[in-house]
């Protein structure tokens, strides 16, 4: 059951009291509910350094098959059910992503291939530090560029609900002065404070950076989320025939599109997904990688089955902190690299396109003569989507010390 501001006022026993006689936390609630058709925006972060090479795949690229002679996705000529799924006669995306081929082949889905961050680090933690606080190379950067795209569209009563992050931390991405608050289960409704960490990997390690702006999260935001609670039945049922995956990362993709419906003010949404790291048996068609990838490739094509028509105003963006070397290692994985592949998929996107500059893969084309080169900046696939789509201008604001040229863009949005 999918409950909107309309059923909220009317069966939640406060359209008689009128807004004077609200409680602050619930006149925030409603009068930040959006307009119809405002833009929202999804943001999947996919910790531990995804292989773009092996999700991706550029099989008309000869050298991608000598430096993976175990690991390699077979050219969609050989015609199974193992083969790459061919794109555009040169890309072709993971068999395990084969529910997100629809999307490309319908213009839902673009994607942008050899984009990362221009800072050389292989450490995953700055890394991720860099491209969640939108300043490459820059560890002094105190809040995140999602916050600040915020930030450039201030709200005088904002929603409790307008940034979400659904985890148990609120991410690096959306630390900063515009409110934002981090749930990390829908149906719990627990939430964290700051001094709570999760012990174990690099959530432990973020969880520890959290500061100011998470105290910023007052007894209101609490107070809204109970109230929420409360007037949600717990039986909420996907839309369109959609099955996600049953797990976390298809669970928090079912709360997005629950709370995109509950017209509770949700803008801009937060989710990560971990376990890319695969220096050991990574796999090929079948294996680690190919695991996550069908998760992902399920639990994106449902979220997209379950908005239907609200698709039309969302964009869902995925990135990774770096990608892996061209060349597999000795023990069938990859190593820490550098360029990787982002998803965009939305009502706004210019779909059914690899967006790229490719670099080529000999020898004198690889970065460090080891991992595919990045011929696009992060910030401006980012840029784009916040400019064109959710309308900022200032994006000298939201990605500061980056020259992000709206005549450079790769016209993956639609203007």
């Amino acid at each position: 059951m999918t409950i909107s501001r309309r059923y909220f006022l009317k069966n939640g026993g406060v359209a008689m009291l009128g807004m004077a006689a609200l409680p602050s936390f619930l006149q925030r609630a409603v009068a930040g509910t959006p307009a119809p058709n405002q833009k929202k925006m999804v943001v999947l972060f996919q910790r531990g350094a995804m292989d773009g090479l092996n999700v991706v795949v550029p099989f008309g690229e000869p050298n991608y098959y000598r430096m993976r002679p175990t690991i390699a996705i077979p050219q969609p000529r050989q015609r199974s059910a193992d083969a790459t799924l061919d794109l555009d006669g040169f890309f072709g995306l993971h068999p395990s992503l084969a529910p997100m081929l629809p999307l490309f082949r319908n213009g839902q889905l673009a994607i942008v291939q050899a984009v990362g961050s221009p800072d050389p680090t292989r450490s995953h933690f700055d890394a991720q530090d860099f491209m969640e606080s939108g300043t490459p190379g820059r560890k002094a950067t105190d809040d995140g560029w999602l916050n600040r795209a915020l930030q450039t569209r201030p709200e005088e009563k904002p929603s409790p609900f307008r940034a979400v992050a659904f985890g148990p931390y609120l991410p690096r991405t959306l630390q900063g002065s515009a409110s934002a608050v981090a749930i990390p289960d829908l149906k719990q409704f627990k939430m964290n404070g700051p001094q709570q960490t999760t012990e174990g990997g690099f959530e432990a390690m973020y969880a520890q950076t959290i500061d100011h702006a998470l105290r910023g999260v007052g007894s209101e935001t609490f107070e809204a989320i109970d109230q929420l609670k409360k007037i949600n039945p717990d039986k909420y049922q996907p839309e369109n025939g959609a099955a996600y995956p049953g797990n976390r990362f298809g669970q928090s993709l079912q709360e997005i599109a629950e709370l995109f419906k509950a017209d509770v003010g949700l803008e801009v949404a937060f989710l990560d997904s971990g376990g890319w790291d695969h220096h050991v048996n990574e796999g090929g068609v079948q294996g680690q990688l190919s695991n996550l990838l069908r998760d992902l490739g399920q639990g994106v094509a449902a979220f997209n089955q379950d908005m239907g028509d609200r698709m039309a105003d969302v964009v869902f963006v995925s990135m990774s902190e770096f990608g892996r070397t061209a060349h597999e290692n000795g023990n069938r994985g990859t190593d820490h690299g550098h360029a990787n592949c982002m998803f965009v998929m939305g009502g706004d996107i210019k779909g059914g396109r690899v967006y790229t500059r490719w670099p080529g893969l000999a020898e004198g084309q690889l970065n460090q003569g080891r991992d595919l080169a990045v011929t696009t900046d992060y910030r401006s696939v980012l840029g784009e989507i916040i400019n064109k789509h959710l309308g900022d201008r200032d994006l000298s604001t939201v990605f500061p010390g980056f020259a992000n040229d709206p005549h450079q863009f790769l016209g993956l949005v639609k203007a």
